[in-house]
């Protein structure tokens, strides 16, 4: 049997049960970023995500998810651009402003603009300044392809979302171990 016959007998199977799927993804751990915009009216939006990747390096691209149901989907499905905040362990408070539907979530000492002034995480990790570079849709969420343009390093420690809480890295006493 070639590598593209295997498992092509085996009855098909039905998808795991909801809570099944979401409990083994909460077994994961994900850094916390908040990706923020601006809508038409030039009001600030924003969420926060676990669902966050580089995609590629040349060019640099990245990509979120973000679902359906979310109270920012609309203005995100049609920014020309955003940015992405990579949240710093002592950052959990506003991850979860942003996680909230709604709301102001925007206060002018945890935001900075970007290089193309859109607004960010002031202190964050890394901020990084995205143009769209595509949009899919998957199920419930769409992917948001960001083409990155500027880079804003920071410091600190990165702040993880683990077994549905926010987490703090345990540094090893032995480097690369």
């Amino acid at each position: 049997m070639n590598r593209t016959d295997r498992g092509s007998t085996a009855a098909p199977e039905s998808p795991p049960a909801g809570e099944d799927f979401r409990a083994a993804m909460a077994r994961l751990a994900g850094g916390v970023v908040v990706v923020t915009t601006w809508d038409a009216e030039g009001a600030p939006r924003g969420f926060t995500a676990t669902s966050f990747c580089s995609v590629s390096m040349d060019p640099p691209l990245v990509l979120v998810c973000l679902a359906r149901t979310s109270s920012s989907y609309q203005v995100f499905s049609e920014c020309q651009g955003f940015a992405v905040s990579l949240l710093r362990d002592d950052q959990s408070a506003l991850a979860t402003r942003f996680a909230r539907s709604g709301g102001d979530k925007f206060r002018s000492e945890d935001t900075a603009p970007t290089p193309r002034l859109f607004p960010a995480v002031a202190g964050a990790l890394a901020v990084l300044d995205c143009a769209v570079h595509a949009r899919h849709p998957a199920g419930d969420h769409i992917i948001l392809v960001g083409a990155v343009r500027h880079v804003l390093p920071g410091r600190g420690d990165p702040l993880v979302y683990y077994d549905r809480g926010f987490r703090q890295l345990r540094r090893s006493a032995h480097p690369g171990a």
